[in-house]
């Protein structure tokens, strides 16, 4: 858990122990963390894809509750979810902080310790970024930048009226972990039946709420294969989500309620809270799965690749003209509009 203390951070000082830790060399890059920007060299057959997130103590993530290096893992993890959604390669990482009074320094590089664990992997370099005191919390500013082959990219705009819906992994388990974390943190007892979740259950749960992966192997396929014709991360909710596909491509969208791929752990979870598994899968958010869609005349070949490359993906529908709206064929086997359920932040 984080720990506020009364200690002053030197900005140069924490900058110092910031390179010491993570300067890397990188590929392309001519200069990065120690100067007033960092030098990119660029060929011109590669096309740019950048992204940016900030994140704000209090509405993305609690400090009472948080350890530094989960925010920080988290924080990567929307970011390279972003890229993978694009079919790009993360690259390179930029990292702006508020820093509030109190904040240790040790905490500030923990946070930066989960950033890069989650980046490591990657090979993403951290090339800099900018650090201030903060009068009201912490906050987190994340530029993330990834590479593609010059005409090749996943867009929320190319689904056509045929295409099968698909979505990787299962959905719904984040939302599960959180709900878990929340009752725990609560001064609440557990209901009773909850009380009878099993133990792995829970622990699953609760690991892909803290620890998501972002889908970046499966976007590369994709994109690198011409195998989508749109594609878009689920990090605020499946039915939320959708709605972004469909509003930019232009069309509507059926989806099969029993198709959505829903861990037995989730199911088990929805049990104990007598609601529908479904409804926590399409309210969902921060799962970090794609959501893409294909030409049917694919089907085979994508199932195919999949199972090959060890990419679970399921179908959960067919994309349909705009005037049919966006409707889920629900248990009962009746077709009904699906509303969007997902999280939306609300500035007023």
């Amino acid at each position: 858990m984080a720990k506020r203390t009364e200690r002053t951070i030197a900005e140069f000082s924490l900058i110092r122990a910031i390179t010491r830790r993570f300067r890397r060399r990188a590929r392309r890059l001519i200069k990065g963390i120690g100067d007033d920007a960092a030098v990119i060299t660029s060929p011109p057959s590669v096309w740019w894809h950048v992204t940016t997130d900030l994140l704000v103590e209090g509405v993305h993530f609690d400090l009472k509750t948080a350890a530094p290096r989960t925010i920080g893992y988290r924080a990567a993890i929307a970011n390279l979810s972003d890229i993978a959604a694009m079919g790009a390669t993360p690259r390179y990482l930029f990292i702006a902080l508020a820093i509030p009074r109190g904040f240790a320094s040790r905490s500030v590089l923990s946070l930066y310790d989960g950033l890069m664990e989650a980046c490591r992997s990657h090979h993403v370099a951290l090339l800099g970024g900018d650090t201030s005191a903060s009068g009201a919390g912490l906050f987190i500013s994340i530029t993330l930048i990834g590479t593609s082959a010059a005409g090749h990219a996943l867009f929320r705009h190319g689904a056509a009226v045929g295409d099968h819906i698909y979505v990787t992994g299962t959905v719904g388990d984040s939302l599960a972990g959180l709900q878990l974390l929340n009752e725990h943190r609560s001064s609440r007892p557990a209901s009773r039946r909850r009380r009878f979740l099993p133990a792995k259950d829970r622990k699953f749960l609760i690991e892909r709420h803290l620890r998501p992966s972002a889908r970046l192997k499966e976007g590369q396929w994709l994109n690198q294969k011409s195998l989508a014709t749109a594609a878009i991360d689920l990090s605020d909710g499946l039915s939320g989500d959708l709605r972004h596909i469909c509003e930019e491509s232009g069309v509507g969208a059926e989806i099969d309620g029993d198709a959505l791929p829903i861990s037995v752990a989730c199911r088990a979870y929805a049990a104990t809270c007598e609601t529908s598994p479904v409804d926590l899968a399409l309210q969902g958010g921060e799962d970090y799965e794609l959501l893409f869609t294909a030409p049917p005349s694919l089907q085979a070949t994508i199932e195919r690749q999949a199972r090959r490359r060890g990419f679970q993906i399921t179908r959960i529908g067919v994309i349909k003209p705009r005037r049919f709206g966006i409707q889920i064929t629900r248990a009962d086997g009746t077709l009904r509009p699906m509303p969007v359920t997902s999280y939306e932040h609300r500035f007023s």
